[in-house]
């Protein structure tokens, strides 16, 4: 018997925000597309800020420096919207 696994690859390729989504493309193909509405930081921000972000975590991770906002495609994976935090 011969079974063909294909290994996922989480690690982020691309992100991009639209007007209600934050859209996250990973290295294996899938994309992630989910509310900003979860993401109190994101949707606060402008599109300038939302536009500059970092991998972190070895590509496991997304950081925006300007709003001090981090996620992980493990949460996106999961749906799990922002825990609650003040802003600012």
């Amino acid at each position: 018997m011969n079974i063909s696994v294909k290994i996922a690859d989480e690690r982020v390729a691309d992100v991009r925000c639209d007007a209600d989504s934050l859209i996250v493309d990973l290295m294996d193909g899938r994309t992630i597309s989910v509310p900003l509405a979860w993401y109190p930081r994101l949707l606060a921000a402008t599109p300038e800020q939302r536009a500059h972000w970092e991998k972190a975590g070895a590509g496991y991770g997304i950081h925006w420096p300007d709003i001090d906002e981090d996620l992980s495609t493990e949460g996106l994976l999961r749906g799990a919207p922002a825990s609650a935090r003040p802003l600012g």
